[in-house]
Order: structure tokens, then C-alpha cells, then sequence
């Protein structure tokens, strides 16, 4: 785990970045955390990754929930894709060419360059950047994640969202050779082209956001058909990350299109086991617990050692008000899954939810520990240690979070609490002790 001053600002410097590249006038997005989604694009991503020079298992490709088609880096080490671009997208090999030419971006230097960029546009128009996020997962659902959210003005965030397109005829390049390399078919990179060409023809108004931090043109088309063509490699797809595109793309539509909807495409779903799984989630959110379960049983079946559906069998029985049948499915899920925080956190929820308080706190505390920026993990682990009795490490974690949710004020009445509650010079003091400093300093400016 870094330092806190460190991780403060880790956090300040990715939210503040990703939002100033996410979108080009103030509006809210949604990061959306589910560890099934999560796996599925690491699996995609890492022949990508190694092909690009990166390793995948420091650079992490999570999903914002938008409809309108965008991708984008914010450091070196995450790559951000909207919801509605995986929606769109083909195949796994058009994502691969997407993923390969935000890291050709990585590689390329282009980060540095544009956090000068984004230095100079914040000093010119004087943008506030003010960290939000709406931890609002109290769900647990795979629809509702930690937000983030910011507003500053369109003039400025446009110039600083601009890349150049010497910056976008490199990446380009990059990427294809990057895919060749990895073995995989570059045609994918011709599909993303030509799913953007048409938005040329839009006001600046209704184009995707891709298209004014990827400026495209048909000369860039034309030359990367060249490429394409020079590569000579054949048409092929690759059966592991096709699954798990299909996964990935089915699992997303199920949370955000209607059950309705879903339940009449399982035939579109590419495999049995994904066809229940989407079954399982529409039923889910249609308060059908029987069907749920039946279905997400039969995925089970076929896949019994699946850590991820074992996660959302979890999820469906916790918010279908069953808590104890939840740990026990959980834990089944963390024994496959020991190391992913994200299944341990669902564990420690069940856990509270169920009355396990000593065990939830244990859980959550390994979760913490393994993603310690995840703002539904510290809401529960605030729980767990007022249960505990322990208002001091309750009230750490809660200033934390507010924290993370740029709720400054509310960050900084729990902070001064922890301060006083927690013993002086120890870990979980200096946390606090940092976000009383960022919470006056917040509090000068206003």
C-alpha cells in the first residue's frame, strides 16, 4: 500500500485526470467496479499489454458507465473504456485494437505531455478541479459503482482534451504493430476506424466524445489500411478472448438494458453458460429470485469452479435478503478467488449483513488492503469497526471515503474525530491527519 500523502494524491491526480479527458462539459460518470468485468478485460488485455512493452498486471482497463463511445488513458497505468463502446464494438479484437492504442499512447510519452497540457489550461481559465465521487454502491450491484464527478469550463477542457494528430498517426501505428506482434488479427483497428468515420459529418455537439480526443480523419484510415494490408497476417479470431468479450459484452447489457431486452437475446449470447448468466441477471433485476438463482445455477454447473459467477450468485442472494446462504457463496467465490478484492469485499458484506461482525472486519480489512481506494469497501469497513466497538478506526474510514467522494467538509469532521480517537503517530493517525490537512486547505479556498 503507498503512503497516504502519497495516495491522496494518486487518487486527486487519476479522478482529476480522467474527468478532464472523460468529458467535455461538466457531467457525472460512473466508474463501474464488478470483478467478473474486470477479469474478463484483463484477459483481453494482457497478449495486448505484453505485445505493447506494459505488464498487464500494472495496467488496469476499467469501464465507465456511458452510453456515448469513448476511451481513454489517464496515467500510465489505466485505461478507461465507456460502457457504450463495448457495447458497440464488434469482437474482442476490435476492443484489443482499441486497448492497444490508448497504450500506444503510455508508451508513446503522450501522458507527460498532456499533464503540462493540463497545467497550462487549468492556469489559463482557471478550472477548480474538484474531486467528486458518488460511492454510491450501496447496492452492491454491478451497476453501481464509485462516481466520479467534475465541472469545469468546455472552452478549456476542450483545448486540453485535444490530442494532436502527429500524437493519434503514432498511436496508430504503434498499435497495429502491436497487434501483430501479440498474433492478433489488426483488421480489428479498420472496424473501430469505420465505426467513427461517420461522426465526422456531426456538430461538435452530438459527436462521441472519441472523437474530439481521437481526431480521425480519412487520410489516418487510409494509411491504416496500408498498414494492415503490408502485415499480411490472416484473418483469425482467438477462441479465449472471443469468450470473454462475449462475457464481458453480455454481463454489461444485462445491467444496463432492460431485463425485458435481455431475456430476448440469450440466443445472441455466444455461449450457454453467458446465456445464463445474463438470464440470471435480468431475472435478478426483475425481483425473481427462483429464476435467478435457477439460472445462475445452471451456469455453476457448467463452469463449477468459476470464481466470478460464484461472486454473483453472492450478490443475488445478499440483496434477495438471504445473508447467511450469501457468506456461505462468497466464500466459496474467495477460495477461488483469494486475492481479488472485490470478491472479498462482497464476502465482508454478507458477513455484516448476516451478523458475522468479527469476520466481516477481518474480510474487509484484506480487502482494503488489496484495493484501498475502493470507497464501498471503507463504507463497510466503517460498519464492521463501529460494530467492533473501535469509533476511531470507524471514523478513519469514513473520513476516507468522504475522501474519495470529494465531500470535503463531511471528510474532515471524521477526520478531526479519528484524530482524536486514534493513537498519535500510528498508521491509521496519519491517514486521518492527512485528510484534516486536505479538508482546511479545501475549506481556505472556499
Amino acid at each position: 500500500m503507498p503512503g497516504p500523502r502519497a495516495a491522496l494524491r494518486l487518487i486527486a491526480t487519476l479522478c482529476a485526470l480522467a474527468l478532464l479527458l472523460a468529458a467535455p462539459a461538466a457531467r457525472a460518470a460512473t466508474l463501474l467496479r464488478d470483478a467478473d468485468l474486470e477479469h474478463a478485460l484483463t484477459e483481453i488485455a494482457a497478449p495486448v499489454l505484453r505485445a505493447a512493452g506494459l505488464s498487464p498486471g500494472q495496467v488496469d482497463v476499467l469501464v465507465i458507465k456511458d452510453d456515448r463511445m469513448n476511451a481513454f488513458v489517464a496515467d500510465t497505468t489505466r485505461i478507461f473504456i465507456n460502457s457504450g463502446l463495448i457495447l458497440k464494438l464488434p469482437n474482442a479484437k476490435s476492443l484489443q485494437a482499441v486497448i492497444a492504442h490508448e497504450a500506444a499512447h503510455i508508451t508513446g510519452g503522450h501522458i507527460t505531455r498532456r499533464m503540462d497540457n493540463m497545467r497550462a489550461a487549468r492556469n489559463a481559465a482557471g478550472l477548480g478541479l474538484v474531486l467528486a465521487a458518488a460511492a454510491g454502491a450501496a447496492t452492491g450491484r454491478a451497476d453501481a459503482a464509485a462516481g466520479l464527478a467534475i465541472g469545469a469550463q468546455s472552452t478549456a477542457m476542450r483545448s486540453f482534451l485535444g490530442h494532436s494528430r502527429a500524437e493519434e498517426s503514432s498511436a496508430d501505428i504503434a498499435s497495429i504493430r502491436t497487434l501483430v506482434q501479440a498474433g492478433i488479427d489488426p483488421r480489428g483497428a479498420l472496424q473501430v476506424q469505420e465505426i467513427f468515420l461517420g461522426q465526422e459529418a456531426l456538430n461538435v455537439g452530438r459527436q462521441d466524445p472519441y472523437m474530439q480526443s481521437h481526431p480521425l480523419t480519412r487520410d489516418r484510415y487510409r494509411a491504416a489500411q496500408g498498414l494492415v494490408a503490408a502485415a499480411k497476417v490472416p484473418e483469425r479470431n482467438d477462441p479465449n478472448a472471443d469468450y470473454w468479450f462475449l462475457r464481458a459484452r453480455g454481463k454489461l447489457s444485462a445491467f444496463l438494458r432492460a431485463p425485458g431486452w435481455t431475456l430476448g437475446r440469450l440466443g445472441d449470447s455466444g455461449s450457454r453458460d453467458i446465456a445464463l448468466m445474463r438470464e440470471a441477471v435480468a431475472r435478478h433485476r426483475q425481483t425473481d429470485l427462483p429464476g435467478a438463482l435457477k439460472a445462475i445455477d445452471g451456469a455453476l454447473a457448467l463452469r463449477p469452479k468459476d470464481p466470478y459467477y460464484h461472486d454473483l450468485k453472492g450478490q443475488i442472494l445478499l440483496e434477495g435478503r438471504r445473508p447467511a446462504d450469501s457468506a456461505r457463496v462468497y466464500a466459496q467465490a474467495r477460495d477461488l478467488a483469494p486475492r481479488n478484492a472485490q470478491v472479498l469485499g462482497g464476502l465482508g458484506r454478507a458477513q455484516l449483513a448476516s451478523g458475522q461482525f468479527a469476520a466481516a472486519l477481518a474480510t474487509l480489512e484484506e480487502a482494503r488492503g488489496r484495493d484501498w481506494a475502493d470507497p464501498r469497501i471503507l463504507r463497510d469497513l466503517s460498519v464492521a469497526y463501529a460494530r467492533a466497538g473501535n469509533n476511531g478506526m470507524a471514523s478513519e474510514a469514513t473520513a476516507q471515503r468522504y475522501a474519495l467522494e470529494g465531500r470535503m467538509q463531511d471528510a474532515g469532521i471524521h477526520a478531526k474525530r479519528a484524530v482524536d480517537l486514534l493513537p498519535r503517530g500510528s498508521a491509521p493517525w496519519n491517514r486521518a491527519q492527512d485528510v484534516l490537512d486536505a479538508s482546511e486547505r479545501a475549506a481556505r479556498k472556499r
